[in-house]
């Protein structure tokens, strides 16, 4: 693609994004959103083949249905309200309407289905920004409007893509559909803590990028996108193998690793809000997610690596790929429960 195409299309989407985050008027807030959707479909289908051109429809036909349903809610409430500036939503029929069209674009279950489709059928940079940058928008809104949230209907599509999240991934070896599965159980925690205490749901959304972004960089950096292939990176990058092993386990909530700090604290604040049931059964799905993480880690790096020849390690040559600020975003995804105290008292 073109640089200076290709900037303007970055741009784009970082500006739509922006106008999201930063409005407290209805409608800039879905001009906002459509920005950021027709600025990213070129994006995905950057390298053009039919995979990537049924994937970017796909993407395409979700989130439009998805502004739609928004567009509808927000006329309700402005008929209803009077105004377009946000604020409390007092039309049950508005705020699940919008709950609805922000769980669409998000892709949390039952509205799932094309997370893994889409992310399947792109590259991994694109990929990479679907299940990171992407859900930046829908989350800052569910952060303005959480308060007229129904709550038993969020609940129940948080665990519930908690549980597909999990079930998804167990018989996986793309590793972008794993990745998609393990966005959608992220997304999971995220909305099921966000109406109990919107902070954390932040420091969730900002530890999942973190460790998103470390994996896709290591995907790209060795240039492997199933299990077979990854497992073949054993006798070219072992360090790096090891790295992506780590990250991985991480993404699962293993502790000691980062990735078990937010469900530390989210278990931690359902807890305090005398709910034992809820977080009870969001540790028992969680551990679907851990597990097929646990085994591709094993199938890839703890058992014995396939040899092409006679020597057990190949010639190791300069990866020309530059992959910047991997030594400090891998730290950061892995390494960061020592500051857990620092952390609930931003919280």
């Amino acid at each position: 693609m073109n640089p200076m195409i290709l900037s303007v299309i970055l741009l784009t989407i970082v500006t739509g994004t922006l106008i999201v985050t930063m409005s407290s008027h209805w409608f800039m807030i879905w001009i906002g959103f459509e920005m950021n959707m027709l600025a990213f479909i070129p994006l995905l289908i950057k390298n053009y083949n039919p995979r990537s051109m049924e994937a970017s429809t796909k993407y395409f036909m979700t989130q439009a249905t998805a502004s739609m349903i928004l567009m509808l809610a927000i006329i309700m409430n402005l008929i209803h309200e009077g105004q377009w500036t946000i604020s409390n939503i007092s039309n049950p029929t508005a705020s699940i309407l919008m709950t609805m069209a922000l769980v669409m674009k998000l892709g949390l279950s039952p509205f799932h289905f094309w997370v893994p489709e889409v992310t399947q059928g792109v590259s991994l940079t694109s990929g990479m920004i679907l299940l990171t940058w992407q859900k930046i928008a829908p989350l800052s809104v569910f952060y303005q409007i959480y308060p007229s949230i129904n709550l038993n209907l969020i609940l129940s599509m948080s665990l519930l893509s908690i549980l597909i999240g999990g079930w998804g991934g167990l018989n996986q070896t793309q590793l972008r559909k794993i990745m998609a599965y393990s966005s959608i159980a992220h997304m999971g925690w995220m909305t099921a803590i966000m109406t109990y205490e919107p902070t954390i749901m932040l420091l969730n959304l900002f530890i999942y990028i973190t460790m998103t972004i470390s994996t896709f960089m290591l995907f790209i950096f060795t240039s492997t996108t199933t299990t077979l292939s990854l497992s073949h990176a054993w006798n070219k990058m072992p360090l790096i193998t090891f790295l992506i092993m780590m990250v991985m386990l991480s993404l699962g909530g293993l502790p000691p690793l980062t990735g078990f700090l937010p469900k530390w604290m989210i278990i931690q604040e359902l807890a305090k809000n005398n709910s034992i049931i809820l977080p009870t059964t969001m540790a028992i799905l969680s551990l679907l997610n851990l597990f097929f993480y646990m085994r591709l880690t094993y199938s890839t790096t703890l058992t014995m690596f396939p040899t092409t020849n006679n020597m057990k390690m190949k010639w190791q040559y300069d990866n020309t790929k530059k992959i910047p600020l991997m030594a400090p975003m891998i730290t950061i995804s892995t390494l960061t429960i020592p500051l857990l105290p620092l952390m609930i008292n931003l919280t």
